[in-house]
C-alpha cells in the first residue's frame, strides 16, 4: 500500500479516507473533473485527478470520511511533480467503509499543522491547517469572467460527440468569490476558498431562499462566524504550477458531529 511506482505507467492499488472535493473544473480533456484530497491509513495526505465525479457509477460516489480504494500511478513530471499526486483509474474506485463519527476528529487532527512555509520545507503540498479565522467575505466575480465560464462549459457541450461530457457540467457559474483571511504561524494571509461545498452551498441555498442577499448573508453567518467558532481547519493545497502558493481547498469542521456532507 501506498508505495510510489517505479514507472509513471505503473500503477499501484491503495485506499485512502475522502477528506475534500476541489469545486468542479472544465479540461478540453476530461471534461468536468474534481480535485479530491484525501488521507491515507498512515496518516499521508494523497491527491487523486482527474475525477470525473458526476461520470462514476452511483455506487462509486464518495462522500467525505468515505474510505475508497482505488489504482494509481504517478502523474508524469512535466504535469505534476508534487508528491502527493495520483493519476488515478477511476473506474478502480470502490467504497469500502466510512470512518466512524467518533473517530474523525482525532484522525483529522493528528495531521493538523500550523505554518504552511515548513511544510513547503519539507515537500509537502498539502496540509490541514489550524489558524486564527479574521474574516470572511464574498466578491462578486466580473462579468466577464462569468461569461468566460459559461463559454467554457458551452464549448464542451458542443464536443459532446468528442469527450461525452456535455451533460455533465454545471449548468451555471458561481457568481462570486468566497475569501478568507486568516492568521497562521507564519503570518496574515488571504485566500479563495475552492471548496465544492462552499460554491455548492450557495447555489443551493440562493435556491431555497429565493433571495441572493439572504443567500450570501447566510453564508457569512455560517462560513464566517458559525463555524470558526465551533472550530474548524483548511484543508490546504498548492497551486500546481506555483509550488509556493497555498490554495484553500476546503473548509472540514473541527466538530465531527456537526460536519456538512457533500451536497
Amino acid at each position: 500500500m501506498n508505495l510510489a511506482p517505479e514507472g509513471a505507467l505503473e500503477h499501484v492499488d491503495d485506499e485512502a479516507f475522502i477528506i475534500v472535493k476541489a469545486a468542479p473544473r472544465i479540461s478540453q480533456t476530461y471534461g468536468e473533473t474534481v480535485c479530491i484530497a484525501a488521507i491515507d491509513h498512515s496518516g499521508c495526505w494523497v491527491r487523486l485527478y482527474p475525477v470525473s465525479f458526476r461520470d462514476l457509477s452511483d455506487a462509486q460516489k464518495f462522500s467525505r470520511w468515505d474510505r475508497i480504494s482505488y489504482r494509481w500511478r504517478k502523474p508524469t513530471p512535466s504535469a505534476d511533480q508534487r508528491t502527493e499526486s495520483r493519476r488515478v483509474d477511476q473506474g478502480s474506485i470502490v467504497i469500502k467503509g466510512k470512518l466512524r463519527e467518533r473517530d474523525r476528529h482525532a484522525f483529522l487532527n493528528r495531521t493538523a499543522v500550523t505554518s504552511l512555509k515548513k511544510e513547503r520545507e519539507k515537500g509537502r503540498s498539502l496540509a490541514a491547517l489550524s489558524c486564527e479565522i479574521i474574516d470572511f467575505w464574498y466578491e462578486q466575480q466580473s462579468r466577464e469572467e462569468i461569461e468566460r465560464q459559461q463559454n467554457v462549459y458551452e464549448t464542451i457541450r458542443q464536443q459532446n460527440d468528442l469527450f461525452r461530457q456535455g451533460n455533465l457540467i454545471p449548468r451555471e457559474a458561481c457568481p462570486y468569490i468566497f475569501k478568507y483571511r486568516y492568521r497562521d504561524d507564519d503570518g496574515i494571509h488571504v485566500g479563495s476558498c475552492q471548496d465544492w461545498e462552499t460554491e455548492t452551498t450557495f447555489l443551493r441555498r440562493r435556491g431555497e431562499m429565493q433571495d441572493e442577499s439572504a443567500a450570501l448573508d447566510w453564508m457569512v453567518g455560517k462560513f464566517g462566524v458559525e463555524f470558526p467558532r465551533d472550530g474548524m481547519l483548511f484543508a490546504m493545497g498548492t497551486h500546481r504550477y506555483r509550488a509556493d502558493q497555498w490554495l484553500i481547498n476546503g473548509v472540514v469542521r473541527g466538530n465531527p458531529a456537526s460536519q456538512m456532507g457533500f451536497l
